[in-house]
């Protein structure tokens, strides 16, 4: 299978399409809560401590019937002459100097109750030399006494100034209304040949540092996310459009880059915990889940717990092994001495030492994600990439798969007479009829006459029978049981008891003296 990887021009043209408008700032002015507040979501996290913001937060927006996309930045808090103390620091830095380069119309977010600070002059310097067309938000203008503060803004040299309060949405219809103006005239919509048109969403999610925004890098080709050694360096969502075209067929994708995932006994912020929030949302919101786990480390406690995550959302999902050029080499020279040693009929366990036998360890350690197909990659080398797309294309053709429910029937039926489930009273489980119901993820609704004897491993059991029949890798399975009523009165019979109340006779009270209750009483005595 031949790939087409969009170049890094494309991806960055992507959102532009509709045209861009970026919020720039230095730190700590609300230009996240200004974001929140345009798109009407709480997508970038908002806190007081300055420096939250690493990576471009994109949103496609719509003001009014025009669309266009929206981009948080970090907060500039270096001089063009300072030099950044930390690899963090300075990819965020880069990131905000490629959304000014690709934005349309830039929003410059400053503080009206703290005044012009240097650092607002060293931002506006910035804008002036890009050439772009730039207005001023004075953010956190929360009475009208503060509304004269706004106009000493003036001073950066920029025309437009516009009084805000980002946290109560006072003054932001002003503000979008001039900024969409300002965009260029949206391109007509076409759609190419073999373009499906829909998107798929994969939520990239896993414990910090294993290599969640390095894959994205490498699969875009670009330098889209922040990535630094130290754990923690993502923390908000970040949706990453992105496009492969294979034989001819191009497929539409969104990479979401998540925060790692630590144990909640370990989160000991307020970010982190909004951090792994928006994780959990973006489990919730994906398509697919690429599960990404690291090589060198192995399987740990947490990663469980963020296995039995997907599980609860009922996601689709593909597990990553990722950094196996940390392990490559030994794993060769294991294999070279496990040959050797199998050729000499020596005793002892064999050792795992083909990428087949470790992803059978994988499974049997992730049990409950036995149903997920198990990928060995290296973003730094680019090792097996192409075989992680294929992954996620077939498991994307599993999801839209629809069983004819005369094959779906006689598979279950087969699978119900070759094992009963296990009944403490002695119950047998009779199976009358079966239909899908849903296909992300595949649902199954069939109609027993107990749906108490489907416990645990016999739905288990019945899945993997699906699965030998019919496919569904890296899917999780639904079995939904319904007892049919136990007993349903005939329609004629209804019917028959129907006529007979229509033709009955009233009552007649002149004889209820004779026959009545009196009546029996007195011939009882």
């Amino acid at each position: 299978m031949i790939f087409v990887f969009a170049s890094r021009a494309a991806v960055g043209e992507a959102n532009s399409m509709s045209g861009l408008i970026a919020i720039v700032g230095r730190p700590n002015v609300g230009k996240s809560a200004l974001f929140n507040r345009i798109v009407g979501k709480r997508i970038a996290i908002v806190h007081d401590q300055p420096g939250v913001t690493r990576d471009r937060v994109t949103a496609e927006a719509e003001w009014r019937g025009r669309k266009f996309t929206l981009v948080d930045t970090g907060g500039i808090g270096l001089s063009r002459r300072e030099k950044a103390t930390d690899i963090i620091t300075q990819a965020a830095l880069e990131q905000v100097e490629i959304a000014i380069d690709a934005a349309n119309v830039i929003i410059l977010t400053v503080n009206a109750q703290e005044g012009i600070v240097p650092l607002d002059r060293e931002v506006a310097d910035r804008l002036r030399k890009a050439g772009k067309t730039v207005l001023v938000a004075a953010n956190k203008v929360d009475n009208y006494k503060l509304e004269p503060a706004a106009a000493e803004f003036v001073e950066l040299g920029f025309e437009k100034i516009f009084p805000v309060t980002a946290i109560h949405g006072e003054g932001i219809e002003a503000l979008v209304n001039q900024a969409v103006g300002l965009l260029p005239p949206p391109a007509p919509e076409t759609t190419e040949a073999g373009d499906l048109g829909e998107v798929l969403k994969l939520a990239i999610v896993g414990r910090p540092n294993v290599g969640k925004s390095s894959i994205i890098n490498a699969l875009t080709r670009s330098d889209r996310v922040v990535v630094s050694p130290i754990p923690g360096t993502t923390r908000d969502s970040v949706d990453v459009p992105f496009s492969v075209e294979a034989e001819g067929v191009k497929q539409n994708y969104l990479l979401i880059d998540t925060a790692g995932v630590r144990q909640e006994r370990r989160i000991d912020n307020s970010i982190e915990f909004f951090s792994v929030k928006r994780t959990e949302d973006s489990i919730a919101r994906a398509d697919i889940v690429v599960f990404v786990l690291d090589a060198a480390e192995g399987i740990s406690m947490q990663d469980k717990k963020i296995g039995g995550k997907i599980i609860e959302e009922k996601k689709a999902c593909i597990l990553v092994i990722n950094k196996w050029d940390l392990v490559q080499d030994s794993v060769l020279e294991a294999r070279k001495e496990e040959i050797t040693r199998r050729n000499k009929a020596e005793g002892g366990p064999e050792k795992m030492t083909t990428l087949a036998e470790f992803a059978e360890w994988v499974q049997e350690h992730l049990f409950f994600l036995d149903y997920a197909p198990v990928i060995f990659t290296s973003a730094k080398s680019g090792f097996h990439l192409d075989r992680l797309l294929e992954a996620v294309r077939y498991v994307s053709d599993q999801l839209k798969q629809k069983v004819p429910t005369s094959i779906l029937n006689r598979t279950l039926q087969e699978a119900i007479q070759k094992r009963q489930p296990i009944s403490a009273m002695g119950h047998h489980l009779k199976f009358f009829y079966a239909t899908q119901v849903k296909q992300a993820p595949p649902t199954f609704l069939l109609f027993v006459n107990r749906d108490e004897l489907f416990s645990p491993t016999y739905t288990k059991y019945l899945a993997g029978q699906l699965r030998k029949a019919f496919g569904f890798e890296g899917c999780p399975i639904q079995l939904i049981p319904r007892p049919r009523p136990k007993t349903v009165e005939p329609v004629r019979r209804r019917q028959a008891a129907a006529r007979v109340r229509k033709e009955r006779k009233p009552f007649d009270r002149k004889k209820r003296g004779k026959f009545g209750r009196g009546a029996r009483v007195k011939s009882m005595r």
